[in-house]
């Protein structure tokens, strides 16, 4: 038997328990992953903290990284010894979007990763970037590939390009990354001055403080000489659009990811009809922009920012710290 955490019905974290699972042999077109890492999202949080707790006793945490430990018939993709990272739609292999619901989630509609065994067909999982350990491979799935689709699957990033993000979690993080990868410039924006100097120090070409300054869509607006930026990776949710459509160029892009501030509120219909913006709501992506996403780290060499790491049976700490605001990155569990 292997170690593995439970959340039960209704969630919460005083009924968070450690229990322990097994894995099957795999059959035709499944592998066994040796798991070693997960990554904290906010969709773990709402599900482990009871926000949306679960209607059954689940396994949470949609990332998770391992390494192939044994492969079923026809499986051709894996070999034993391969390190491989999870998908948060196990089901959506690639083309358009097919899911409008969290029920093949992973630690949300079914059993996640927070464990150290499973057998799963093979498809639930890519391999994970060439030099990545297990806890860096972790943070892709979720975070990483939303940023990755934001900017180059459902709007068409060039070279020069601005982008605005906002804060410091997982998402925003990685989208400052490709973001300059791309060769476009970053503006950024935090509530803490400390991290707003870690951002430049990441490639940010400007940095705002949103606390401070409560009209940053103007001021992002101003540092682009009045036209606007061409992205918003708005993580905010409605108290953060307004802003967010001010900032933006006529026919400019949100990818509207975060739900942070409720998930309810007023659209202001006019600028974003006047200015012709497009709004995209976006969760993660498919399985084929996983694999085009780690293709274009192997090349680039990027590497992704960790916060911090706790012990598998440390969850409860590890939300607790992601609940507390402080982290910049992401946070892990590693096991």
């Amino acid at each position: 038997m292997a170690k593995a955490i439970f959340v039960e019905i209704g969630g919460g974290f005083d009924h968070v328990v450690v229990g322990a699972t097994e894995a099957a042999a795999p059959k035709s077109g499944e592998i066994t992953v040796k798991l070693h890492a997960c990554s904290l999202n906010y969709h773990d949080y709402v599900v482990v903290s009871g926000v949306w707790g679960p209607s059954e006793r689940r396994i949470p945490m949609a990332d998770g990284a391992g390494e192939v430990s044994a492969v079923g018939p026809d499986v051709t993709e894996f070999a034993v010894g391969d390190h491989v990272v999870s998908t948060f739609f196990p089901t959506w292999l690639e083309d358009e979007p097919i899911v409008d619901s969290f029920a093949t989630v992973p630690g949300d509609g079914v059993d996640g990763y927070a464990r150290e065994i499973v057998t799963l067909p093979a498809t639930a999982f890519t391999h994970a970037p060439k030099g990545y350990s297990h806890v860096e491979a972790a943070t892709l799935t979720t975070a990483g590939l939303t940023a990755w689709r934001a900017l180059f699957v459902d709007d068409s990033l060039k070279p020069g390009d601005v982008v605005l993000v906002q804060g410091t979690g997982g998402v925003s993080i990685f989208a400052l990354q490709f973001a300059k990868l791309a060769g476009a410039r970053v503006i950024a924006t935090s509530s803490s001055d400390e991290k707003l100097e870690r951002l430049k120090a990441m490639g940010a070409d400007h940095v705002i403080n949103y606390k401070t300054d409560s009209a940053w869509g103007e001021t992002a607006r101003r540092l682009t000489g009045g036209r606007g930026v061409d992205h918003v990776v708005e993580v905010g949710g409605p108290l953060t659009l307004e802003q967010s459509m001010t900032a933006a160029r006529v026919g400019g892009h949100i990818s509207v990811i975060g739900i942070l501030t409720g998930v309810a509120g007023e659209i202001p219909l006019l600028p974003a009809l006047v200015r012709q913006l497009r709004l995209q709501g976006l969760i993660v992506g498919s399985r084929k922009h996983q694999i085009e996403m780690i293709r274009a780290i192997d090349a680039a060499g990027m590497k992704p920012i960790i916060d911090k790491s706790f012990a598998l049976e440390e969850i409860v700490a590890a939300f607790r710290h992601q609940e507390s605001n402080r982290h910049f990155g992401k946070i892990c569990l590693s096991f």
